[in-house]
């Protein structure tokens, strides 16, 4: 049994979902949407592997994703039309039928924005170089009603320049051991290469985030701790000393999901 290898892009709006990794007794999943849907266009199980674990309400505009699938079971997307097909335009028809069948029964707020056929040595999640997430915060007493599901709506107002210096201590190779979810359990050093603030407008602050991967909850431990410099609670010193205790649970400002999307994924 020959195994076709796809690479896929993601976009979801992530706000009913659990988060992206399917969960015993929890049906709400990315992962979980895709691999139910997979399994029943291939008629057997299909296993997804995304390129990052997102967390429940988080959003994704590049997420990378990887899967296998038999190529007898391609073909029966086209069915009777493969017939006498050349092989290049065999391929070119069951991909397009894949990518037509994703959409058209993935739920709509989760689409497929390009399906190519992958190396077979490709895997979405062990073989990614780094990763771009973007956090949003609105400032304004007004919230933004048609965006509010992709924003912090804050509604106070920040200084831009103290966040953009206590972000300073959080680029580099560091153990972001301070940064991250309770239950972490594997290394936690990481390179953030980038961390870029600005103002977008008059009520919006954009934080774009760049690095070789991240853990769980630490974009947004992050950014939490960079509201409370930005509000004026805490000195940009201070995201150094949370930084230098190595210890779990030492960020406590944790920014709301809704504001943070998974942009790019590079390899």
């Amino acid at each position: 049994m020959y195994l076709i290898n796809y690479k896929m892009t993601l976009q979801y709006e992530g706000t009913r979902y659990r988060g992206w990794q399917k969960q015993p007794g929890v049906e709400n999943t990315i992962q979980g949407k895709l691999e139910t849907l997979l399994t029943r266009l291939m008629e057997m199980p299909v296993e997804v592997f995304g390129a990052g674990r997102t967390d429940a309400g988080v959003h994704a505009l590049g997420q990378t994703a990887s899967f296998k699938v038999p190529e007898e079971n391609l073909r029966c997307l086209i069915g009777d039309a493969s017939s006498g097909m050349q092989n290049s335009m065999r391929r070119e028809a069951e991909d397009a039928a894949l990518f037509a069948a994703l959409n058209q029964y993935l739920p709509e707020d989760i689409a497929v924005s390009r399906l190519v056929r992958a190396s077979d040595r490709f895997h979405a999640r062990y073989l990614t170089s780094s990763k771009w997430y973007q956090y949003r915060i609105r400032t304004s007493v007004v919230s933004d009603v048609v965006n509010r599901r992709f924003l912090w709506q804050y509604k106070e107002k920040l200084d831009v320049e103290r966040m953009k210096e206590g972000a300073q201590y959080l680029t580099g190779r560091h153990d972001f051991a301070s940064f991250c979810g309770l239950k972490m359990k594997k290394s936690t050093v990481r390179t953030v290469t980038k961390i870029d603030i600005h103002r977008s407008g008059d009520d919006l602050i954009v934080l774009d985030y760049y690095g070789d991967g991240f853990l769980n909850h630490m974009v947004r431990l992050m950014t939490g701790e960079l509201v409370e410099v930005g509000s004026g609670k805490q000195s940009p010193g201070q995201i150094g000393q949370i930084l230098a205790r190595c210890e779990k649970g030492a960020a406590s400002h944790t920014a709301p999901a809704s504001g943070l999307t998974l942009m790019e994924v590079r390899y």
